[in-house]
């Protein structure tokens, strides 16, 4: 049995695959461009996989093919007809970062509304030093308790942020892009209400039909002045040119993404051209990234492969 890792830096050099020799030869590729694929897969038997496209034209010649893993949920870039046609089984896999995810959202929550930046680069730029007084409030910022919270998309990650938000006081409410039924526990809402009300509103929910450029121009100019945008679900779901223009116009106070609709970023980002950069926060989508959720990933993928072959 050979496997073969096509963009193992995806993954992380700090996480050890040592145990996946339990199943044969393993070869492992830190990146594989399009056009090295063919070759590189040509005798494999299973492939574990994050970005690289999977259909005919990089996998035709892989005549031994039985498997292809998936090392995230999303598995828009598998040709799911082509596989099936080969009888080549695929998985993917859910649930592995829910509270790495959750933990980011609130890290890029508090930098934001407590301004850690300016009050960081106030202390050491020497401002701190013999100061008038004890305490520096010029960036005054609330509380969570008492605020609203907007989440889009009460998934796993959606839930897991609801019921952190309770602990600090805050008030939940939740859309669902999809229409789908309400949740036990959780106050569903339509989606001008969340928008209006909340002070917060965070984005977890999958890219689909429902929510490719659902935060646009006329959702930002629906939402408080004074709220916090984060999305931590995929780029797409939000116009970037409208959020640069509802950022530089003060429709909305800050926002922070951890996924952009081109990553890595391009120079022709819209989100560049954000006028007071105190306002944005951007991470190069590591909200899933943990130490332990990239060795719960693996520990999956493993276990998947393993059910396979016992198959």
């Amino acid at each position: 049995m050979k496997l073969v890792f096509l963009d193992r830096k995806t993954i992380g050099d700090d996480i050890d695959l040592s145990s996946f020799k339990d199943f044969g030869e393993v070869v492992e590729y830190n990146f594989s461009s399009v056009n090295e694929v063919p070759d590189r897969v040509a005798d494999a038997d299973i492939l574990v996989i994050n970005k690289i496209p999977i259909n005919e034209a990089t996998i035709g010649g892989a005549k031994n093919l039985k498997l292809v893993c998936v090392t995230a949920t999303g598995t828009n870039n598998l040709d799911k007809d082509y596989l099936e046609s080969r009888n080549i089984e695929w998985r993917n896999v859910a649930g592995y970062s829910t509270e790495s995810v959750a933990q980011h959202t609130f890290s890029m929550l508090f930098y934001l509304l407590e301004h850690m930046a300016y009050y960081d680069k106030y202390v050491k730029d020497g401002n701190y030093i013999n100061d008038t007084m004890f305490t520096h409030f010029d960036k005054v910022f609330p509380q969570i308790s008492g605020k609203t919270w907007g989440i889009i998309g009460l998934g796993a990650i959606g839930r897991k942020v609801a019921d952190i938000a309770k602990s600090f006081g805050a008030k939940v409410i939740y859309y669902s892009a999809s229409g789908s039924a309400p949740q036990s526990g959780y106050e569903q809402v339509d989606f001008d209400t969340l928008l209006r009300n909340s002070d917060i509103v965070s984005v977890h929910a999958p890219l689909n039909e429902y929510t490719e450029g659902l935060m646009d121009s006329a959702t930002f100019s629906k939402m408080k002045n004074t709220a916090i945008f984060l999305n931590l679900g995929r780029g797409p779901i939000v116009n970037e040119i409208d959020l640069t223009a509802a950022l530089n116009n003060n429709q909305i106070a800050a926002a922070g993404l951890d996924v952009i609709s081109v990553e890595p970023m391009s120079e022709a980002c819209p989100l560049l051209q954000v006028k007071d950069k105190s306002k944005l926060l951007i991470t190069p989508h590591i909200g899933w990234a943990s130490v332990e959720a990239r060795t719960n990933l693996m520990n999956i993928i493993y276990g998947q492969i393993k059910n396979y072959l016992e198959i």
